[in-house]
């Protein structure tokens, strides 16, 4: 079978290729379900292929000097921004994210790839005064292939992005990418192939099994690195612990409180609210903040508010500058969304907005889902309790902030949080009583870089976008010298 013009490849040793095997992922446009173009299902000796070529590429890597590998990561920053409007255009149309809001992930990938870059010279280890006579160090080595899962709401910026830590410790990649929006995974895979030594960046595509499974599960691969869903993720630490001893870490699903005091300034309240729920990506955000836990004293005029907001948000076109929100991501997750739907309604949630497909022509084919707001939610409801990852958020009363904490702390989630007080006193109690790895006072939604992003409790392990994650990639080897 030739391959055809819509046909994105596999990166693999230095080469673009189609692989072994004689079948293909189609990419479905979720905002129209016409044909993007299509990837190979990579088989399991594609998986090895690309392994092996990492495992040939790395030692002249760690051999260069962290300022030489440090150029190279520049040199693709330089190259992902050159290409950002393909990429942009590409993305939009695989994944349903609206283009006005992609371009982010473009100045994200290339700007994590400048800022490890730059880290390389902290990549050192201590001396220890273990003895009065002999000399006793640490050093820091790479694991040598790292195995990178990636979800399918960036696909590209978690790519791109999160080849910069393990690259700079001095290991080599393979990326596996979403089975349901592949295609920006072959851009990259070309930008590694011109930027970077043959086999150092692998890129394959193809679904969970075989191709996940097989990466995970290599016996070269020491070190994984995934973004995901919390059943995936416990599946890669069942697979890579049948196998042997590896080192996993896990960026997944959350259920954020977005908490409201009533002393909170409700302007800014209503207005993080609706961008705290990323509905540039239709909700499907890890750290989206899914519930609303309002005062009392509050409840009624922010929900009426962020509803107002709700109905105002422009759907259409994920290309279309204009437009503020798209569909979900695939067939598959426009009837998960649609099941939380029904199950709040026949739970006795209160429908305040949205619920139900757009209505128009425009919206007749296609994946999409108005935004959507429950009130009078009860924490036994499974709107409550479990990740939709979609547009839905959902409001929640409370009269102390004993109950507040017990109502942000009731699920197995714990990635963000939001707290919203004038009261400094307030803010660091709740700081400290919220089961979470990321807590924001009056804002919410944003990343710095520099500090850890990472879960607590069912929503990960590790913390990624700080010097932490550059360290996880490295292993501690102790040196004595006596003479």
């Amino acid at each position: 079978m030739m391959s055809g013009a819509d046909d994105h490849l596999m990166l693999i040793d230095g080469r673009m290729t189609r692989g072994s095997g004689d079948e293909w992922l189609t990419s479905i446009n979720p905002a129209d379900e016409q044909i993007t173009g299509r990837v190979p299902n990579a088989t399991a000796e594609d998986v090895d292929a690309a392994v092996q070529a990492a495992v040939a590429a790395q030692p002249a890597w760690a051999a260069r000097s962290v300022w030489e590998r440090g150029a190279m990561l520049r040199q693709l920053a330089a190259a992902i921004r050159a290409r950002g409007p393909e990429i942009l255009q590409l993305e939009a149309r695989d994944t349903g994210n609206t283009i006005a809001k992609l371009g982010a992930d473009i100045q994200i990938a290339a700007g994590y790839l400048e800022y490890f870059a730059g880290l390389g010279s902290e990549l050192k280890g201590e001396t220890v005064p273990a003895t009065a006579h002999g000399l006793h160090f640490t050093l820091r080595e790479p694991y040598g292939v790292v195995a990178r899962i990636v979800p399918f709401n960036h696909p590209f910026m978690f790519a791109a992005a999160h080849l910069a830590a393990p690259l700079m410790a001095g290991n080599a990649v393979v990326v596996k990418t979403p089975e349901s929006s592949p295609l920006t995974g072959s851009l990259l895979g070309e930008l590694c192939r011109d930027a970077l030594p043959a086999g150092l960046v692998n890129i394959v595509h193809g679904l969970g099994l075989p191709a996940g499974d097989c990466l995970v599960r290599h016996p070269a691969v020491r070190r994984i690195g995934f973004t995901g869903s919390v059943p995936t993720g416990l599946a890669i630490q069942r697979a890579a612990a049948e196998c042997g001893v590896k080192h996993v870490t896990l960026e997944l699903g959350g259920k954020n409180p977005f908490i409201v005091f009533p002393d909170a300034d409700l302007d800014r309240v209503v207005e993080m609210a609706v961008t705290g729920m990323n509905f540039s990506w239709a909700g499907q955000s890890c750290g989206s903040t899914s519930r609303l836990l309002l005062h009392e004293s509050v409840h009624d005029e922010v929900v009426e508010r962020v509803a107002a907001r709700l109905r105002g948000i422009r759907l259409g076109d994920p290309v279309d500058p204009q437009s503020e929100m798209g569909p979900v991501n695939s067939r598959r997750q426009h009837e998960r969304v649609m099941g939380f739907i029904e199950s709040a309604q026949a739970e006795g949630a209160r429908l305040v907005t949205g619920g139900r497909r757009p209505p128009g022509e425009a919206f007749a084919r296609g994946f999409w889902v108005e935004p959507t707001l429950y009130a009078d939610v009860t924490p036994s409801m499974r709107v409550a309790r479990e990740e939709v990852f979609g547009p839905i958020v959902c409001a929640m009363r409370w009269q102390t902030e004993q109950e507040a904490l017990r109502l942000a702390n009731a699920t197995d989630f714990g990635l963000t949080a939001a707290v919203w007080t004038r009261d400094l006193n307030t803010a660091l109690r709740c700081m400290r009583g919220i089961h979470a790895g990321t807590v924001w006072v009056n804002t919410a939604a944003q990343h710095f870089v520099g500090t850890p992003f990472g879960g607590w409790k069912d929503s990960g392990l590790g913390g990624e976008e700080c010097l932490d994650e550059m360290f996880s990639y490295t292993q501690v080897k102790a040196v004595h010298v006596l003479p």
